[in-house]
C-alpha cells in the first residue's frame, strides 16, 4: 500500500496490508488479552491514558508533521488537532471513573439493587482520515478505559498517523495485544466485519456506514456510526457585524480544506444583508493563503484524495448549468498536488448538487432567503442531520429556528465545533449513536443489574 503526499504527489512510504489471516490472529490475541485487561483496576487503565495524553504533547512536532505530510492538513491545523484531541482525552481522564462506577439503586430494602458497567469485549474502531486523532480518541480512549480490546483500523490515507497512535499507546502502558492496529484498505475493513466482534464504531461516509450496519445487523451488537452531513448555516438580518459573521462562516466552510463532517456546506442569508455578506465573504476568501501545508502561514492545503478534485469540479459545473454564478475559484490550484481553489457560488437553489450533496472540499453555495420560514424549509431539506448553525443577535428568534432542526447539534453564533462534554451524534443519514460526553463513555460498556438478597 502506497502512502502518497497529497501536496507533492510523491511516495512517502510503502506499507504491507494485513491479510484476513493476520487480522483473524490479531482478533484472537485481543480476545485473550481483553480478559486480563478488564481485570486491571480502572485507576491503572486511566493512568495509561494519562501517559498517552502527555506523550501526544511531548512528540507533537513529529506527529503534526506526519499528519500534514500524509493528509495535506495545514501544519497549524495539525497542531490544533493534537491540542483538541488532548482536551477530549482530558475529559475522559477526569470523568470516566464517575460514569463507570457501580450505582446503588436501593440499599435499604430486603433486596438491594445496583447497576455495574462491564466492557463490551473486543470492538472495531474503523476510523477516518480527515481528523484521525480527534475521531480516533472519541472511540479508542473510552473503549480502553472501559476495559475493552480494540482492533483499530486507521484510514489508508492516515496510516502513518495510526502507527504513531499505536506506538504511543504501547509506550503509555497499554498491552500490545489489547490494542491492535489493522493496516489496509476496504478488504481489511471487510475482514473486520466477518469477525465475531462485540461492537463496531465507524467514522466515514454514509454509504460505507450503511453497509456496515446492514452487514453486522445479524450479530446484534452495538453499531455506532459518525457519518457525513450537508450542514446549513443561516444568517439573519439582525446580525451586528456582517464582517465577523462572514469570517466565521468562511472558516466553518474551508477549515481543514473543507474536509470536516460538520463543515458548513451551504449558507442561507436573509435578503436585507445578503449583498453585504457576499461582498465580505468573497473578499475574505480571496485573501486566503494556498500553498505548502508545512508552512505555518498556509490556510488552504491540498485535498487528501486526488479523486475529490473531479467530484468538486462536477458539483461546480452542475451549479453553473442550473443558473449558479461562480464568484470565486472553481478550478484546480497549481500544477502539482491535489489543490482546489476556495470556491464561492451564488444564485444557488436546491436543484443543484452543490446544495444537496456533501461536498467535502473548500466549496460553498450561498442562497438568498426572504425570511426565517423560508430558511427553515431549506435547512430541513436534506437527508442528513449532523449540525445546523444560526447567526443572530436575538437568541429567542434563533432558538425558534434551532428547535426545528432535526440535527444532533445546533449552534448559535458559532459553527463547526465539537465539545468533549456534549454528545456528538447524527440523525438520519448522519449516523447512529453518540460519542463524547458521559454518553460516549458509557457507549463502550453494558449495564448489568444486581438483585441482592441476604
Amino acid at each position: 500500500m502506497q502512502i502518497i503526499n497529497p501536496a507533492t504527489e510523491e511516495l512517502i512510504q510503502e506499507i504491507g496490508e494485513d491479510s484476513p489471516d493476520v487480522i483473524l490472529k490479531k482478533y484472537q490475541q485481543a480476545n485473550i488479552a481483553q480478559s486480563a485487561w478488564v481485570a486491571v483496576p480502572l485507576t491503572e487503565r486511566i493512568a495509561c491514558i494519562e501517559r498517552f495524553y502527555a506523550l501526544l504533547d511531548e512528540e507533537k512536532d513529529q506527529l503534526a508533521e506526519t499528519l500534514t505530510q500524509e493528509v495535506g492538513k495545514p501544519i497549524q491545523q495539525s497542531y490544533n488537532e493534537l491540542n483538541g484531541a488532548r482536551k477530549r482525552i482530558e475529559y475522559f481522564i477526569k470523568n470516566s471513573a464517575k460514569w463507570l462506577a457501580e450505582e446503588w439503586i436501593t440499599e435499604e430494602d430486603a433486596t438491594r439493587e445496583k447497576i455495574v458497567y462491564e466492557p463490551l469485549g473486543v470492538i472495531a474502531n474503523i476510523s477516518a482520515w480527515n481528523y484521525p486523532y480527534l475521531v480516533g480518541v472519541n472511540v479508542f480512549v473510552p473503549a480502553l478505559i472501559g476495559g475493552n480490546g480494540v482492533l483499530y483500523k486507521p484510514s489508508e490515507y492516515a496510516t502513518l498517523t495510526g502507527l504513531h497512535i499505536q506506538r504511543l499507546l504501547y509506550r503509555a502502558g497499554i498491552p500490545q495485544n489489547v490494542f491492535q492496529i489493522i493496516i489496509g484498505k476496504g478488504t481489511a475493513g471487510q475482514a473486520l466485519l466477518e469477525l465475531p466482534l462485540n461492537g463496531y464504531f465507524f467514522t466515514g461516509s454514509y454509504r460505507t456506514g450503511k453497509y456496515i450496519a446492514e452487514h453486522t445487523a445479524s450479530k446484534l451488537v452495538p453499531v455506532q456510526l459518525e457519518l457525513g452531513g450537508k450542514d446549513p448555516l443561516y444568517v439573519m438580518d439582525d446580525i451586528e457585524s456582517v464582517d465577523s459573521v462572514a469570517e466565521a462562516a468562511l472558516e466553518g466552510a474551508v477549515y481543514n480544506n473543507g474536509q470536516s463532517c460538520c463543515a458548513v456546506e451551504r449558507i442561507y442569508v436573509q435578503e436585507k444583508v445578503y449583498d453585504r455578506f457576499i461582498e465580505a465573504f468573497v473578499d475574505k476568501a480571496k485573501k486566503m493563503v494556498i500553498g505548502d501545508p508545512l508552512k505555518k502561514t498556509t490556510e488552504i492545503g491540498p485535498l487528501s484524495r486526488k479523486e475529490q478534485i473531479d467530484f468538486l469540479k462536477q458539483q461546480v459545473a452542475d451549479a453553473e448549468e442550473k443558473g449558479g454564478t461562480v464568484l470565486l475559484g472553481g478550478n484546480i490550484a497549481g500544477s502539482r498536488g491535489y489543490y482546489f481553489e476556495p470556491t464561492v457560488v451564488v444564485n444557488t437553489n436546491h436543484n443543484m448538487k452543490l446544495m444537496t450533496e456533501e461536498s467535502f472540499g473548500p466549496v460553498i453555495g450561498i442562497q438568498k432567503v426572504k425570511d426565517d420560514r423560508e430558511a427553515v424549509e431549506l435547512m430541513k431539506d436534506t437527508p442528513y442531520g449532523l449540525t445546523a448553525a444560526v447567526y443572530s443577535k436575538n437568541f429567542e428568534r434563533a432558538e425558534a429556528v434551532m428547535k426545528q432542526m432535526d440535527t444532533g447539534t445546533v449552534y448559535w453564533n458559532c459553527c463547526d465545533r465539537v465539545s468533549a462534554g456534549l454528545p456528538w451524534s447524527g440523525r438520519k443519514s448522519s449516523g447512529l449513536g453518540a460519542t463524547l460526553s458521559y454518553q460516549g463513555i458509557r457507549a463502550f460498556v453494558q449495564p448489568k443489574a444486581y438483585h441482592l438478597r441476604g
